[in-house]
């Protein structure tokens, strides 16, 4: 069963999306906030993180740069989500995610890109 970390400080989005994970066969682990999220990735070595931009004290794009730097979890690929922001002010960041969502978004749209971005990892992981 793939797994996926999602945070967002949006309890009924982070419920919604939680809910639709579970029901598509995914093992889901929701986090209401970013405290704890390098000890999460940890334990749960996730196949995908699903990261809202807009986490109150924590800004998103900072965490995609922490993961991303990091060589330990640089290999896992991020889906941001924002309200917020567009994709063309979030694909310019130095360490971008490897997709983006605008919200409101359709569920089907969200589990098509996390299928596709977990396709990716497991071919760009047979390759190496």
């Amino acid at each position: 069963m793939k797994k996926i970390i999602v945070v967002d400080d949006d309890q009924e989005v982070l419920d919604t999306i939680e809910l639709v994970l579970e029901i598509g066969g995914y093992e889901v682990e929701p986090l209401s906030d970013a405290e704890g999220l390098q000890e999460t990735i940890e334990g749960f070595s996730p196949d995908l993180i699903i990261l809202d931009i807009v986490l109150g004290k924590i800004d998103g794009r900072t965490l995609c740069n922490e993961i991303k730097t990091n060589p330990k979890t640089k290999h896992i690929p991020i889906l941001m989500m924002s309200g917020v922001y567009k994709a063309e002010e979030i694909n310019v960041l130095a360490t971008p995610p490897d997709d983006f969502m605008p919200k409101p978004f359709k569920m089907d749209v969200l589990l098509e890109k996390i299928e596709n971005l977990i396709s990716k990892k497991a071919i760009r992981q047979n390759i190496n």
